[in-house]
């Protein structure tokens, strides 16, 4: 005889935390995943703090979002299950979510890594002086493949050595090593790892973007397709004024060139004129003399 499959009790308590989430994501544009693994709770208070009016973060189990982004209406909405890493948490926001990523990155501050924590990134060793003197601190570098020497009675890194690479765990002595050289690659901070609009996943890749190299792309273009439009003689609304006075100099040129009387070059021209006319007296009367 089949055994039938017995239903894990939900309580009323995470039941209630379900449909509060899931009419948080029906109800707010922009929804973004976070991870508040790592984060203290005095930076975690600050971080609500700084939020206050722009988004909302909620907090509970991975399993009671899942079922909650399950629930919701939002198309494509469940495809942000898969951004949900370490602790996670998710905000809920009418900022696009461009703005919410570069909210939540300014709001980071430096920290150094502890033993068993994964590389953000490659953590790197820079080529330099140290405030180190001489002594043990050149073998210890040494065991992570880091070229020291003395430079002006302090050890100094010879070259940049990579030490961890994005997603290693940091061992107990490399994490040492680098508080000791005040290197700190973490970051304190919401962690946003991607986030929905408009049945749409913008991940944390796409959304961390340098402003400044953007706007200048775009600057960039803009020249470049100015001076095509230019060299094609495509009239365009940006480029109009500037063809019509390419135009009219183009013009003024020829008719100078041609000795062609216009409006514009008639003073020039007599002026021309009259400077030979004159040159041509000149040499008559000395010729006469």
């Amino acid at each position: 005889m089949a055994q039938k499959k017995v239903k894990a009790h939900v309580s009323d308590e995470k039941k209630q935390v379900v449909k509060e989430f899931t009419k948080l994501i029906d109800s707010y544009p922009i929804i973004a995943a976070v991870d508040v693994e790592n984060l203290p709770a005095k930076q975690l208070m600050n971080m609500r703090t700084n939020l206050r009016g722009k988004a909302e973060l909620r907090m509970t189990k991975r399993r009671l979002i899942n079922i909650a982004l399950d629930n919701s209406k939002k198309e494509n909405i469940v495809a942000l299950k898969a951004h949900l890493t370490g602790m996670p948490a998710l905000l809920f926001s009418k900022e696009t979510p461009f703005a919410l990523f570069k909210i939540l990155k300014k709001s980071k501050s430096p920290a150094p890594i502890k033993a068993g924590q994964k590389a953000p990134k490659n953590i790197v060793i820079k080529a330099g002086p140290t405030g180190f003197a001489p002594g043990p601190i050149i073998g210890e570098l040494g065991a992570f493949g880091i070229k020291a020497g003395i430079d002006a009675g302090k050890v100094a890194v010879k070259e940049d050595k990579i030490v961890a690479k994005e997603g290693e765990v940091v061992s107990a002595k490399l994490a040492a090593i680098l508080q000791r050289l005040n290197i700190q690659p973490m970051e304190i901070g919401l962690n946003l790892t991607a986030a929905y609009e408009n049945g749409e996943i913008l991940t944390k890749n796409v959304l961390d973007i340098d402003e400044e190299a953007f706007i200048k792309s775009i600057q960039n273009a803009f020249t470049d397709s100015l001076k095509l439009s230019l060299a094609l003689k495509v009239p365009t609304k940006e480029n109009i004024v500037l063809m019509l006075q390419n135009a009219h100099l183009d013009a003024y040129k020829l008719a100078e060139a041609q000795s062609i009387i216009t409006a514009d070059n008639v003073e020039r021209i007599l002026a021309k004129a009259d400077s030979q006319a004159q040159a041509v007296k000149a040499e008559v009367d000395k010729k006469a003399q």
